[in-house]
């Protein structure tokens, strides 16, 4: 047991505790427990590649999951030498999504007009006051595409499985800890 942090703590926190780590000769190995439905992409990302720069100190990373270990805590947790989960764990949700609601008919219902000025024609993408073009969905489309993409890679590195395998699994089902240890995703029960 080195430090106990507990969600409170923000992602530079996180990052500056895993360099402490990666630093320090006093570590040997370092158990990191999981409880998250997910986060990110970036901060997934970026917590990930701290574990794999602990790693090539030689320090073993052994992964604990929670009741939740999903899509960016998975993700996470893909980058240990062992990971372990719980048999009613639920893991896996590998995917990508971005969603937000759309309330131009609600505001055209209260007699609400939204004036937008913008200095070019993507600045309001996303914006929840009129429904996307055809052009913005294929760019979101686009950057979901290459995310996920980002994601499968780096996975497939963690399980040493071969992206074409990867992809099947990452179909954005949930797993139990005990299919997750079925189909690769875990080590190990406990």
């Amino acid at each position: 047991k080195i430090e106990n942090y507990y969600q409170k703590n923000t992602l530079n926190e996180w990052i500056g505790l895993l360099e402490k780590v990666e630093k320090s000769e006093k570590y040997k190995a370092v158990v990191i427990r999981i409880d998250s439905p997910g986060g990110t992409p970036g901060a997934s990302q970026e917590l990930y590649n701290s574990i794999l720069r602990i790693k090539k100190t030689g320090k073993k990373v052994i992964i604990s999951m929670g009741d939740v270990c999903a899509s960016g805590g998975y993700y996470i947790a893909s980058a240990g030498d062992l990971i372990l989960a719980n048999p009613s764990t639920l893991t896996g949700s590998i995917g990508v999504i971005m969603s937000y609601p759309v309330i131009e008919k609600l505001e055209k219902t209260l007699g609400v007009d939204m004036v937008t000025i913008k200095s070019n024609q993507h600045k309001d993408i996303g914006s929840m006051h009129r429904v996307p073009t055809i052009e913005e969905k294929e760019i979101f489309k686009g950057i979901i595409k290459d995310t996920y993409s980002q994601f499968v890679k780096d996975i497939s590195k963690g399980r040493k499985m071969s992206e074409e395998e990867m992809y099947k699994l990452a179909d954005g089902r949930i797993y139990t800890g005990n299919s997750a240890l079925k189909n690769g995703l875990v080590d190990k029960l406990g």
